[in-house]
């Protein structure tokens, strides 16, 4: 950003870092024998709609694309919109590999078709605790965080922070705290 930008007060939103999507797959292990944390079978990938027929064009196609993949891996996908004006994308698949393919493949297609900059996360369910866990990637920032939440805005930090410490090693974790989204109302 130059300072014409900053003077007329454009910004260009930054595009999406999906790579690290499939870390997740690899931490599976670890979070489900060390952890005891196994998939509910839900993820989900907010993103927030414009109106421009452009991209109404464009996720038609992307549409097309999730329910081919979803078929070939036998998931399940739903789109929703919430109170806050964002769409998820819900897949529901007993397998998270295909969870996590399944959003990947969705991310790369708004991004090739220009719209990386709408999507803000993902976020997939799993069970074992006294409550859900949801591990959520921020496609902005590229990074991973626990949210554990445990009432009407209520979450369990002392486990998020431990869950972190357990997981350092294998999933880029987000390390700025103030920007662990708590996502309550996520549809998963």
């Amino acid at each position: 950003m130059g300072l014409r930008d900053v003077l007329f007060g454009k910004k260009k939103l930054s595009e999406p870092k999906a790579d690290q999507l499939f870390a997740l797959a690899t931490a599976a292990v670890t979070l489900d024998t060390e952890l005891g944390l196994k998939t509910a079978g839900a993820g989900a990938i907010a993103f927030k709609p414009q109106s421009s027929g452009e991209f109404r064009s464009a996720f038609d196609d992307v549409d097309q694309l999730v329910e081919a993949v979803a078929q070939q891996c036998g998931s399940e996908v739903e789109r929703k919109s919430d109170d806050y004006g964002y769409d998820w994308i819900i897949v529901k698949d007993p397998d998270l590999e295909d969870l996590i393919a399944t959003a990947h493949t969705l991310a790369s297609e708004l991004t090739a078709k220009g719209f990386g900059s709408q999507l803000l996360a993902s976020i997939f369910r799993f069970d074992g605790y006294e409550h859900p866990v949801y591990f959520i990637y921020g496609f902005k920032r590229g990074a991973w965080w626990p949210f554990i939440p445990i009432g009407e805005s209520k979450r369990d930090n002392a486990k998020e922070l431990e869950l972190k410490a357990k997981l350092e090693n294998e999933l880029p974790i987000e390390q700025d705290l103030t920007r662990w989204l708590a996502l309550f109302d996520a549809p998963v």
